[in-house]
């Protein structure tokens, strides 16, 4: 695993799925605490590339 997460907002989605999907972690807010991102930075981010994260289906969709 790399110490950053993508810059490209598709790949970044792509990554942060995968990450979730396969276990590596268990929540978005894990997932961002472990990259040393702010959650509602990210989920702002997210949002302004036509993206939601989906807390119970642990992740992220195409609004």
């Amino acid at each position: 695993m790399t110490d950053h997460l993508p810059q490209d907002p598709f790949m970044l989605v792509s990554t942060i799925n995968m990450l979730l999907r396969d276990h590596e972690f268990d929540s978005l807010e894990e997932l961002c605490a472990f990259f040393d991102y702010k959650l509602d930075v990210m989920k702002e981010e997210l949002k302004e590339n036509g993206f939601e994260y989906n807390e119970e289906q642990k992740q992220i969709k195409a609004l």
